[in-house]
């Protein structure tokens, strides 16, 4: 179980702030989207997943910049 705060914004909306461990084990990222559920025994929240195609490439990128030297090196080994 994860808790967190409403933090007031200067125009009077909220905004929720969700912990690093759960955008982690949800697999979320700065940016998605979350459709918001209203029920009788309070909010659900659900990732709307426009196009993984593009989250995919955006990942991979991510890694490539983070290995750039060390994929480098592997590309210029002899593979003979």
């Amino acid at each position: 179980m994860f808790k967190t705060t409403i933090h007031r914004l200067e125009d009077g909306s909220g905004a929720l702030l969700l912990p690093r461990e759960m955008l982690d084990s949800l697999d979320l990222q700065v940016g998605d989207e979350l459709q918001i559920i209203e029920t009788d025994d309070g909010l659900i929240l659900r990732p709307v997943r426009h196009d993984n195609y593009k989250r995919q490439m955006n990942a991979a990128r991510d890694v490539m910049d983070k290995y750039e030297a060390a994929l480098r090196k592997l590309s210029t080994l002899d593979n003979s």
